[in-house]
């Protein structure tokens, strides 16, 4: 009895699974998305991902606001005014509501890659990280802070799956089409963009018109001033994928070097402007001493 239930599980384990579409599900991962791949200083992952969780909270926070504990206890607060001669038997109810009340979940989370520069961090609904990131590269790119240190590169993860040519076509079908129901009726300019870290299997060759051919006839591809990006990470056995704009405009994401920028920029305008003083100055000095010499 117990043999033939060993060789069923075995028989279950090994038996292929499908997704509702048909697409063969290979297999678990690890890291699993929609979230953010970082790039950050070497030897830093793990303050990287301290100053991520501080960042993220703050700006999902504004973009996505949860019902604050405040306003929960204000709530409790005009309740217990109401008092009568149960009042005792309604607080004690009230406490035991609280105790039973779930803490606030956390829509973060790290997830391990035990490589050196690269951080996962997962995301969970309602945050949509292709907002959250491009939100906060905006920020950078008006005012050239970063909030961060060791923090290089945000890509954002809008869906993850297995490293594997099925897998990775119906993901990339989905999120395109997401991509595109905005505008049904206006055909883009694309480029795909991938990425491939720890991973010998698929060749870039042969991936990316696979990709390609997830996206519906009408829309061209532009090498130079694509209107969408298609962000295809691969990263050893997982394929992160978004579809985002104005990748180049936003210099690819990248935090510091836009921070590094704006703030030379600002140097040399400060430094522009001091010499103009100066001259000035020297200036008016110099016709100081001219008048002077001529009165004598």
């Amino acid at each position: 009895m117990s043999d033939n239930k060993r060789k069923s599980d075995a028989r279950d384990k090994g038996r292929r699974r499908f997704r509702p579409d048909g697409t063969p599900i290979w297999g678990q991962r690890q890291i699993d998305g929609p979230g953010v791949w970082v790039t950050c200083v070497k030897g830093k992952e793990k303050q990287t991902v301290g100053e991520l969780y501080d960042l993220f909270e703050s700006l999902a926070n504004e973009l996505w606001p949860q019902e604050s504990a405040a306003s929960v206890n204000a709530d409790e607060d005009s309740d217990e005014e109401d008092g009568g001669a149960d009042d005792l038997e309604k607080q004690i109810a009230k406490e035991v509501e609280s105790m039973k009340r779930p803490r606030k979940e956390t829509r973060f989370a790290n997830c391990q890659t035990n490589t050196p520069c690269v951080v996962f961090i997962s995301c969970k609904p309602p945050v949509d990280p292709v907002k959250l990131v491009t939100t906060h590269v905006e920020k950078v790119m008006r005012t050239g802070v970063t909030h961060t240190r060791f923090t290089q590169r945000l890509t954002p993860v809008a869906g993850t799956s297995v490293a594997n040519v099925p897998e990775i076509q119906s993901l990339c079908g989905r999120l395109i089409r997401e991509a595109l129901a905005a505008e049904p009726d206006k055909k883009f300019t694309y480029k795909i963009e991938l990425r491939m870290r720890n991973h010998n299997t698929l060749k870039r060759d042969t991936l990316i018109p696979e990709i390609a051919k997830c996206v519906p006839e009408g829309h061209t591809v532009s090498l130079d001033n694509p209107e969408l990006f298609i962000l295809v990470e691969v990263f050893k056995s997982v394929c992160g994928i978004s579809v985002v704009k104005d990748y180049y405009k936003l210099h690819k994401f990248n935090v510091m070097e836009i921070a590094n920028a704006k703030n030379l920029s600002e140097e040399g305008a400060d430094s522009r402007v001091q010499g103009e003083k100066t001259k000035v100055a020297t200036a008016e000095t110099s016709n100081v001493a001219s008048t002077a010499e001529s009165e004598i």
